[in-house]
Formats: C-alpha cells, sequence, structure tokens
C-alpha cells in the first residue's frame, strides 16, 4: 500500500466514533484540508503491467478482491491500482457513502500488498465518472512508463452496458480489458454484448473472459445485510465492519457478524 493513512499509533475520535487512523480524507471528497487524495507514484519502477478497477466499491467486499486477484494472475499484472467512482454514470441516483469511507475501506482492504493500490483519482473531479477521462490522465498522474501496459479489469455485469460507455471503442484501444465473471451463466450477458457492440469489439471482450469460477457477492447485498443487522463474517475484508460500525454507514451501528448469505449480485 502506497499511502497508508494516518498514523494508527496515536487514535484520535474524528466526532462521529471512528478513530482518525481510520481516515484517508475528511467526510467529503476531498483529502484532509481540502487537499487531493493520494496517488500512487510508479515513477522509476519499470511497470509495464498495470491494471485499473474502478467501481462504486459501496463498501469494497470479497468479491471485488476476487476480481481484482484473479485478473491479476490471468494476466501477469505487476500493479493493480482500485479507483472509486465519484459518481457512476449508470447510477446517477444512487446516493454513496462518502468518498472518504469509500477510500479508507479499500486501503485497508489491500493494506500489506504492495501490489495493490488506492487512488481517489475520480473523486477529485466534479461530475461523473467515466473511465477513458480516468485513462486518459493515469500515465502522467502515476509516472508510468511510456512502454507500459494498462488492463482495464471488470466484472463480467459490466458487459451488459458496455456499449454505452463513453468511448467505448477508443477505450478498448487505450486498455487491455480483463473480464472476471460475476454471474454463474454468462450466456445472456454474451448475447447482449454481440447484439450492443460491433462484431470485433464483442468478439474482444469475450475473448478477455478469465476461466474461473464466479464469487457471488454484491455491494447491495452486502448493504442489505448490514441494514438489518446481519453480515456474513467472510463477505467484507478484515477491519471493514469494525470500520462501517463506527462510521454508522449503511445503518450498521447495531451489526454483528453471523451465517447466512449477504444476497447476491454483481455490484
Amino acid at each position: 500500500m502506497e499511502h497508508p493513512v494516518n498514523d494508527p499509533a496515536a487514535p484520535q475520535s474524528d466526532g462521529r466514533g471512528a478513530p482518525s487512523h481510520y481516515l484517508g480524507a475528511s467526510a467529503g471528497n476531498a483529502g484532509p484540508a481540502g487537499a487531493p487524495f493520494a496517488a500512487p507514484n510508479f515513477s522509476g519502477l519499470g511497470l509495464r503491467r498495470i491494471g485499473i478497477y474502478g467501481g462504486s466499491f459501496d463498501p469494497v467486499h470479497r468479491g471485488h478482491l476476487h476480481v481484482a486477484a484473479e485478473a491479476q494472475g490471468a494476466r501477469g499484472l505487476e500493479r493493480v491500482v482500485f479507483l472509486p467512482a465519484a459518481q457512476p454514470p449508470h447510477k446517477p441516483d444512487q446516493i454513496l457513502a462518502s468518498g472518504a469511507d469509500r477510500v479508507a475501506m479499500l486501503r485497508m482492504a489491500v493494506a500489506g500488498r504492495d501490489d495493490w493500490s488506492v487512488d481517489g483519482l475520480e473523486l477529485e473531479r466534479s461530475g461523473l465518472s467515466y473511465t477513458i477521462d480516468t485513462v486518459n490522465l493515469v500515465r502522467r498522474r502515476w509516472g508510468l512508463d511510456p512502454e507500459a501496459r494498462l488492463f482495464l479489469i471488470l466484472g463480467s455485469d459490466n458487459l451488459r452496458g458496455f456499449a454505452q460507455w463513453k468511448d467505448a471503442a477508443l477505450l478498448l484501444e487505450r486498455t487491455e480489458p480483463v473480464v472476471v465473471p460475476r454471474e454463474r451463466d454468462l450466456g445472456p450477458t454474451l448475447t447482449r454484448l454481440h447484439t450492443e457492440l460491433s462484431p470485433d469489439l464483442a468478439r474482444r471482450l469475450e475473448r478477455s473472459i478469465v476461466d474461473t469460477d464466479a464469487l457471488l457477492v454484491s455491494s447491495s447485498g452486502v448493504r442489505e445485510a448490514l441494514a438489518r443487522g446481519v453480515v456474513q463474517e467472510s463477505t467484507l475484508p478484515p477491519g471493514v465492519l469494525e470500520y462501517i460500525r463506527a462510521r454508522g454507514i449503511y445503518g450498521a451501528q447495531g451489526a454483528q457478524r453471523a451465517p447466512g448469505a449477504p444476497g447476491q449480485g454483481t455490484d
């Protein structure tokens, strides 16, 4: 983790019950005192294969980590960077947890791994979060060599609306897609993909699907379980449930770890 949160050796309350060492930023979308979120710096490392993994991560769960790990292993990625969205275009009315909270939870999820990073780039920009805009910025922001290849990590659920993504064809020119299954039956998704995209683009995305089993966990299912006061212990990365309860996110102050699936889905 290139940019740890504040020093945990001297925890202080932020006024909402969470020690300040949890917080990577203030309650809004900027960093402390309005500063931008920290960005990874890969300058001089000679990295050639970097994965870009965007999403709401509201909250991050083990399904997200499964997608990142499977994509990384399948394509030999030297780094994976998680980029939480300010407002996903396909979810314009969804009210998300604050950017600061989602970044803090992601940093817990990647703690201890020097090959995974978090970048709040999309949280620094106003408006909807378009992946092509992010791709156009990260080479300079991260200090990448010109020879570095960018791999776009996608859950298979993203394929259903990929034709509506901003500059979808250009995005596939500037990145190499890696698609990890997030549903057991990909047939309907692939049928829709070939209906909505040109044959070349559809085939390219289909060829990029990693041969692995889907891990059926969704953020919406996790939020519902938290609101009910139960969450499956294996669903969240270490420390994330404690953070959610301390911050009172998703109505989860009384949530307890309990058996039973939190719900299935693809977000």
